[in-house]
């Protein structure tokens, strides 16, 4: 009874106090952007808000029961969890439901369930059990493991296809970097980044070649590339001392190579897997020039609900943009130009003072833990929730293609919104624990 007491005081109340604000933003925003243009607001399970709101309901109370939960609970059942999101993920893309174009989702009556959104909090627990029994990611070995984790997952969720979730996957970094992954992967990372918005500028178009004719320019660039690499690698050779000339000459070569194959495989990809409306998206973001005059529809009625929000907003249900439906999927994915029109630059920014105050919040967890699983656990959780607001945020500015990515609390979405309450609840509970296990 005593441990019991000890463990409700050390609750953290800042956490879940976050936590609830932003749910309710979410919600009361949800109400706005659901509503039709004559004002009225329709109550009931059959609206968005309806059904958001039991979600949240729901939520709550399993939360609540996650609290009564012991922590080593979570340790001991991290790789069942996560074994059984896989298996989840595999059957959706055989009896899935498809919705968007892709196989995500579990049908059952009126509601639906995407295994994609639990699978993060199978990959952040079983990611966790893996670094705190190995130590850390200190050796090749480890790492990789670690990646596979992870990888295995958004391997699944790319084959519905669902290219936005895996993205978001890509917050786990922060927690593997945390735990001794090489700060070169940051620099391999940003290096593919230069590379791949080179590729795709560069394979924009078709130019002319002598004895060829007309043909892709991503070639040229490929030659351009070749070239300048084989003169780095020479002058690399030339300024390295004899003992360590070989090895670094290697790692060169090894680079350049494996640069070009990545821009190979990515210019294939860009050309044969994604869909059209996928390049066009990539090109509008990139200022290229597209067939369809409506590709960049969605960004430029984004950007036009943003700019009439103005510095305060045009008030709670007055926005006209979001008011009359202009800007699509305005209760999902472009959840916050409800909120900018309305709130304008002063209420956007609060808010993302706010989300990016829960994110500390996270992080601060996290480092004041004994605990290398919670420790984990919450740089992965933190991670993921970074990526949703940067992606989400970055796609309704056009700053990143539109690519399907909810934000969190914000968008419609019983499955995205049960699963970090889930995933909150845990780390409540763990961080709880915290000065009477160590593990």
């Amino acid at each position: 009874m005593t441990r019991n007491s000890d463990i409700r005081r050390n609750i953290d109340g800042l956490t879940i106090v976050l936590f609830l604000a932003l749910a309710g933003l979410g919600w009361v925003n949800l109400v706005s952007a659901a509503t039709g243009p004559d004002g009225a607001v329709e109550w009931g399970l059959r609206t968005l808000h309806g059904k958001q709101g039991l979600w949240l309901v729901v939520s709550l109370v399993l939360g609540f029961l996650i609290l009564q939960v012991e922590g080593t609970f979570f340790i001991r059942t991290a790789l069942l969890n996560y074994g059984f999101q896989l298996l989840l993920c595999a059957l959706v893309l055989v009896i899935g439901k498809k919705v968007g174009g892709a196989r995500s989702w579990f049908g059952f009556g009126g509601f639906g369930i995407q295994p994609s959104e639990f699978a993060k909090m199978g990959a952040s627990l079983a990611l966790a059990w893996y670094c705190s029994k190995e130590g850390g990611l200190n050796h090749f070995g480890q790492r990789f493991r670690a990646a596979v984790i992870v990888g295995i997952p958004a391997g699944l969720i790319l084959l519905q296809p669902d290219a936005g979730t895996v993205l978001v996957f890509l917050g786990f970094v922060f927690a593997m970097y945390r735990e001794g992954l090489s700060g070169a992967v940051l620099i391999v990372g940003f290096a593919a980044v230069v590379m791949a918005v080179l590729t795709i500028l560069s394979g924009a178009g078709d130019l002319t070649y002598p004895f060829v004719g007309e043909a892709n320019g991503i070639y040229r660039f490929w030659i351009l590339f070749l070239v300048l690499g084989a003169g780095g690698i020479a002058l690399i050779r030339n300024a390295t001392l004899p003992r360590y000339r070989a090895r670094i000459t290697t790692q060169a070569v090894i680079s350049t190579i494996a640069a070009l194959l990545f821009s190979v495989v990515m210019h294939l990809a860009l050309e044969e897997v994604l869909r059209p409306h996928q390049r066009e998206r990539i090109q509008v973001l990139f200022g290229l020039e597209v067939d369809n005059p409506d590709a960049d529809y969605n960004i430029r009625h984004a950007k036009t609900a943003i700019g009439s929000g103005g510095w305060t907003g045009m008030g709670w249900r007055n926005g006209p943009m979001t008011g009359y439906g202009f800007v699509p999927e305005q209760e999902t994915d472009f959840i916050f130009c409800t909120w900018s029109e309305e709130w304008g630059l002063v209420g956007s920014t609060i808010f993302l003072i706010l989300f990016a105050s829960f994110i500390l919040r996270i992080l601060f967890l996290a480092e004041r833990q004994r605990s290398a699983f919670t420790r984990v656990y919450a740089y992965s959780l933190g991670g993921i929730l970074f990526m949703h607001m940067l992606i989400n945020v970055g796609m309704v500015l056009g700053l990143a293609p539109v690519i399907g990515i909810p934000l969190p609390f914000m968008s419609y979405g019983g499955s995205s919104f049960m699963a970090f309450a889930l995933m909150i609840a845990i780390l409540v509970r763990l961080d709880a624990e915290r000065f009477s296990v160590l593990r």
